[in-house]
């Protein structure tokens, strides 16, 4: 059925397979990082971030949330932890900055319409017992190359 407002400037939300799966049928780790991930994009979303795409998929890298910010793309990677010592945001290493930067890079070949900056932003949701759940998003958590 064709958009009554007009055609978009990227494809409709994309998600992986697994976002399918009941979250049952999900082990603990992938539950909570999907819940992570929900908390964050309606986050972003009540901050008035429009969301591109999310679990979008380049190969075997995947970008967890995609939004425009006024003219900027930004790349969005959430990690969500109960509890404990480690900040969430201690996960994102050298590595996944890395998949994270590549992905971006197969995103904007994608949709080459869509934005005029881009920038990689980080959001961590930390799960604490008979607490709401605490958000933390940090714009530009990191930028084109490590040094």
């Amino acid at each position: 059925m064709p958009n009554p407002r007009g055609p978009r400037p990227w494809p409709e939300l994309e998600t992986t397979a697994s976002s399918t799966l009941s979250p049952k049928t999900l082990p603990e780790a992938a539950r909570l990082a999907r819940r992570g991930e929900d908390i964050a994009a309606a986050y972003l979303k009540s901050r008035g971030l429009e969301i591109l795409a999310r679990n979008w998929r380049a190969g075997h890298r995947e970008l967890d949330i995609v939004v425009l910010d006024g003219r900027v793309v930004a790349f969005v990677e959430v990690k969500a932890r109960r509890g404990g010592p480690q900040h969430p945001l201690e996960a994102i290493t050298r590595a996944k900055r890395r998949d994270v930067r590549r992905a971006a890079a197969a995103w904007i070949r994608a949709h080459p319409r869509v934005g005029v900056e881009f920038r990689f932003d980080a959001v961590a949701v930390r799960f604490e017992e008979g607490r709401q759940p605490a958000v933390e998003h940090i714009r530009n958590a990191f930028f084109g190359e490590d040094t």
